[in-house]
């Protein structure tokens, strides 16, 4: 399993407005190369995303859909990218003093081909991937933050 952190100088609630709007998810998560359309009701469980992922003209067309929501807390999906797989991906807010989160994202191989073929290399992509999504997710948080 990949797991990264990094703290985010919004706080909890801001960082969740982002997570909370599936429209800007190819714009912070890497490999979402564009949303074709969100649920309504999103991030409620059950809910879905549905996104094309991967360069063109390789890119997927899948659906990424709600496990777990505990606004401002807690989002777990289920990313798909068949025939490739899916992942489970869980994103943990915890607050850093009065205006910062600690974001925990953690993504694991759940099905297909992906989850049989992990290794060092597939965990260090992986880590180098979510570690950029983060980075791409701070910037959002922090910008909308100061425009409020």
């Amino acid at each position: 399993m990949a797991i990264v952190e990094k703290v985010i100088q919004a706080p909890p609630e801001q960082v969740f407005k982002v997570l909370s709007d599936g429209w800007t998810y190819s714009d912070w998560v890497v490999g979402t190369a564009h949303v074709r359309d969100v649920d309504e009701g999103w991030p409620r469980v059950g809910t879905q995303l549905h996104h094309r992922a991967g360069p063109w003209p390789f890119s997927l067309q899948d659906a990424s859909t709600v496990l777990l929501c505990e606004p401002p807390h807690r989002l777990v999906l289920r990313a798909g990218l068949w025939p490739a797989g899916e992942a489970i991906v869980s994103f943990t807010l915890e607050p850093v003093g009065a205006d910062a989160t600690r974001v925990r994202l953690g993504e694991d191989f759940a099905a297909g081909p992906l989850r049989w073929v992990r290794n060092k290399v597939n965990d260090l992509v992986l880590h180098q991937r979510n570690k950029e999504t983060l980075r791409r997710l701070s910037d959002i948080a922090v910008r909308q933050k100061s425009q409020e």
